[in-house]
């Protein structure tokens, strides 16, 4: 009788234990969703006022269409993309487009002078910023959860409820030279 009293508290500390990881891991992978989310407005934001630079680029330099083909086909991409692996391949693209756009624009002063474009590039330097706080907020939710799942003992339960690791949010490869700049 006393060894299935202790054999039964045994298991009932197991259980609580077991739910305990269960939901500590699937808090945190809602944390990591939420984070993801807040990237993906801040990507929407910037989906938006990317057109109205193309537009207003097409005013001055309507000749330019590859330039702007391009942004529009990876803001397109961006848009559609629904993991942060084809973001991350979609952002790089992006970005290139849209340095290439900056630098159609050198060529022709006075869109650079025009107020709806300066608008814009300031909209979207401030969209790129939140964007990149967002990154980074979503890539500790990542690291922590990641963290959780592979423990000990919590590695065990995540294996048995099948918690997979979160894929973070990766730099453009390009980030790691410095841009050129010519005057």
């Amino acid at each position: 009788m006393t060894t299935l009293i202790v054999l039964g508290g045994i298991l009932l500390l197991a259980g609580i234990f077991i739910i305990s990881v269960f939901n500590n891991l699937t808090k945190a992978r809602i944390l990591v969703k939420e984070a993801w989310s807040g990237i993906g407005s801040y990507l929407q934001q910037r989906n938006d006022v990317i057109p109205n630079m193309v537009e207003i680029v097409k005013g001055y330099a309507g000749h330019e269409n590859s330039t702007m083909i391009e942004v529009t086909k990876w803001r397109n991409k961006s848009a559609m993309a629904s993991s942060p692996t084809e973001q991350n391949v979609s952002n790089a693209a992006l970005n290139k487009a849209l340095i290439d756009l900056y630098q159609v624009s050198e060529n022709y002063p006075e869109l650079k002078a025009n107020q709806n474009f300066l608008k814009l590039q300031e909209d979207l330097a401030s969209l790129e910023e939140k964007i990149n706080t967002s990154r980074r907020y979503y890539n500790g939710t990542v690291r922590n959860f990641n963290q959780d799942r592979a423990v000990f003992p919590k590695n065990i339960v995540a294996s048995m409820f099948g918690f997979t690791d979160e894929v973070f949010f990766k730099e453009d490869e390009t980030a790691h030279t410095a841009p050129k700049i010519s005057f």
